[in-house]
């Protein structure tokens, strides 16, 4: 089980604002598409409606901070591309390691 060092805690508590707030500036501009797309109006409301249900519980959106679950919540965030590993920098190698054996990279 890998333990997520002081440093580490601290930094990821800074980013997860910032990640989650880029995650969701991707969500809005996917929204805009959406509703921009040709169609009937309701079908674009419905679509939206379930669209946002359903990304509401991403981590990227709704995250419960929690030091033991970091190294998870980092790999997940990679994994599904609210971040990229260049921005873990700042973060140590052990950490960084472990996200990439977790996502198989």
């Amino acid at each position: 089980m890998f333990e997520i060092s002081k440093q580490d805690w601290k930094l990821f508590k800074e980013k997860v604002p910032q990640w989650q707030e880029h995650y969701m500036e991707k969500l809005t501009k996917e929204y805009i598409e959406l509703l921009s797309a040709p169609g009937l109006a309701s079908d674009h409301f419905w679509e939206l409606e379930k669209r946002i249900k359903q990304d509401k519980k991403h981590p990227g959106v709704l995250l419960e901070v929690r030091k033991s679950e970091a190294i998870w919540d980092i790999a997940m965030f990679v994994r599904d591309e609210v971040i990229t590993l260049k921005d873990l920098d700042g973060f140590s190698e052990d950490l960084i390691d472990a996200v990439k054996r977790i996502v198989g990279r």
